[in-house]
């Protein structure tokens, strides 16, 4: 645990004074899935389109996709909206 505390610490004091962040543009850990958003439907249609684009074929686009959670399965929704 204190070396991520250490790592953040000297990416505070080497990176410069990013905008947005409290830790200086280091994210901060997520403290469970209630506070997380949920991923829209929008944003896993164009997560798909930005993987195919980088995908060097379909069977490589279906693996990125799967392990992404973006790919869609019989139970509903793909496990990242889950």
């Amino acid at each position: 645990m204190s070396g991520s505390l250490e790592v953040r610490q000297f990416l505070l004091r080497h990176e410069g004074d990013a905008q947005g962040s409290a830790y200086g543009g280091v994210p901060a850990q997520r403290a469970g899935h209630g506070d997380a958003p949920r991923v829209s439907d929008d944003q896993v249609r164009r997560a798909r389109l930005a993987v195919a684009r980088g995908a060097s074929g379909p069977d490589d686009c279906a693996e990125l996709l799967d392990m992404l959670g973006l790919k869609p399965d019989k139970d509903g929704p793909p496990p990242v909206q889950r």
